[in-house]
């Protein structure tokens, strides 16, 4: 097992843009918010790993979704806890946690201490952000 980590990809707004839909790149490139109950896999309730649509990272598992009721694809924890990074996120005149792939930096989300057992957590993501993929 290496100690090295994995360098974080990085490319130019024009890359990422190129790569991306215009909602993909204003979610995640430019921490934008999908509005509430229009996300893909909001209500989603197949199996398999959510991935970072930027570049493939595996984030959640669906044995970790459920519904919090908010319109967002919500979890109660990473699928490791390296997959995601946090971040103050003081914008919108409050304090927040950003959620973030650890790998491209994409905007995924916001964590809140609301969530259920056996975390406490809520990982509030834009479904924008991730694809799921079922054969993981």
């Amino acid at each position: 097992m290496s100690n090295e980590t994995k360098p974080k990809i990085d490319k130019s707004k024009e890359e990422w843009r190129a790569e991306l839909t215009p909602e993909q790149f204003r979610v995640t490139r430019e921490h934008g918010t999908e509005r509430a109950f229009t996300g893909p896999n909001w209500d989603s309730k197949g199996d398999g790993v959510y991935r970072c649509i930027c570049c493939n990272k595996p984030l959640f598992s669906s044995e970790t979704k459920y519904d919090s009721g908010t319109g967002w694809p919500s979890f109660y924890e990473p699928v490791a806890p390296d997959a995601v990074s946090e971040h103050r996120d003081r914008s919108l005149f409050m304090v927040r946690t950003e959620v973030r792939c650890s790998d491209c930096d994409a905007h995924l989300g916001h964590v809140f201490k609301d969530g259920p057992a056996p975390t406490g957590l809520r990982y509030c993501m834009n479904g924008t952000a991730m694809r799921l993929d079922p054969e993981a």
